[in-house]
């Protein structure tokens, strides 16, 4: 059986799918997919062993400048490598009135996707053969698992879901080999979701005595200044230099432990089973926080939803009882 997977962006919605695709793989042999991604995050799909072909898109780029010579020969490029294959299914995960009219509708197949109840965009239902109904009260990624067990007809296996890529990035570093390391993972994109970089110096502090290293990556401009404030006189501190997607993967796929802010990393952290101590303040991580082994929530106390009220001494203690 070969099925299409449409679900574009961002980051952290990518990596949901991937528990779904292994539960799949384990019901029904030989299973292989497709999968549309934004050219951005073509990587991620890859690290999934059922994942045959991945089809960058590029509905970010196009937007800018939609009726262009390049972004129109570009989507014409799109749709005829789309509609060389004949797929069984085509599930579309996404939900948005966008992708479903720029992706799913042009791909051959058998068109699942959720019913106007269950989508985040109910008219994106519109465009599907076949609409399901999975219930908004559950995290992300047990919905997108339902999704699929119901467009491909097996039941969802009991227990957490299992992204399975945490074997690709072991297979590729010893970690025998490397000294012990932690990553925070200091950036994200929504000013209210940052921890102040007063409690982060804080906590740097609190750990100099562990002997461990402490790594920071960062992907702009504004974030890489950041991580040189937070190392500033921490020796043990590094600033990574910039990397791709997945040599980002790689560096949080051997720590001993992560700790994040509420960012599209952390839940690349959860793929990755790694221990991941997440701080959320204004969101609610019951269903859309990390998913996956490992993960420990750290929110603002009862009553704030100020990530500047969530203290450093508390992560400190937490990392301590880490193994």
């Amino acid at each position: 059986m070969r099925v299409l997977i449409v679900k574009t962006s961002s980051m952290g919605d990518i990596l949901h799918p991937l528990p779904a695709l292994t539960d799949a793989m384990h019901a029904i042999p030989g299973i292989r997919f497709d999968w549309v991604v934004e050219e951005g995050f073509a990587q991620i799909p890859s690290w999934h062993p059922a994942v045959e072909q991945v089809i960058p898109v590029a509905i970010r780029r196009w937007r800018k400048n939609w009726f262009g010579s390049v972004a129109r020969q570009e989507r014409c490029d799109f749709k005829k490598h789309l509609r060389r294959q004949q797929y069984d299914r085509v599930i579309d995960a996404q939900g948005l009135i966008k992708s479903a009219a720029l992706v799913t509708r042009v791909a051959r197949g058998e068109k699942h996707g959720l019913d106007c109840k269950s989508a985040r965009e109910p008219f994106a239902s519109w465009f599907y053969n076949q609409r399901h109904a999975v219930a908004r009260s559950q995290h992300a990624v047990e919905r997108i698992r339902q999704l699929f067990a119901l467009s491909l007809g097996y039941d969802v296996p009991a227990g957490k879901g299992d992204y399975a890529i945490a074997g690709h990035f072991s297979s590729l570093t010893s970690k025998s080999a490397v000294e012990p390391y932690l990553v925070f993972l200091h950036a994200t994109t929504r000013a209210e979701k940052h921890w102040p970089e007063s409690h982060w110096r804080e906590l740097i502090g609190l750990m100099a005595a562990r002997g461990l290293t402490i790594k920071l990556p960062w992907g702009s401009e504004p974030e890489y200044k950041r991580a040189l404030r937070l190392s500033d006189d921490f020796p043990f501190v590094e600033v990574l230099p910039r990397l791709t997607l997945s040599d980002v993967a790689q560096v949080l796929a051997g720590a001993k432990a992560v700790v994040s802010v509420d960012t599209g990393l952390s839940h690349l952290a959860a793929a990755l089973d790694r221990p991941n101590i997440v701080l959320y303040g204004p969101t609610d991580p019951k269903l859309i926080g990390s998913y996956g082994k490992n993960q420990i929530f750290v929110t603002a106390p009862a009553g704030s939803h100020y990530m500047k009220d969530i203290k450093p001494a508390n992560i400190a203690e937490v990392l301590d009882n880490i193994e």
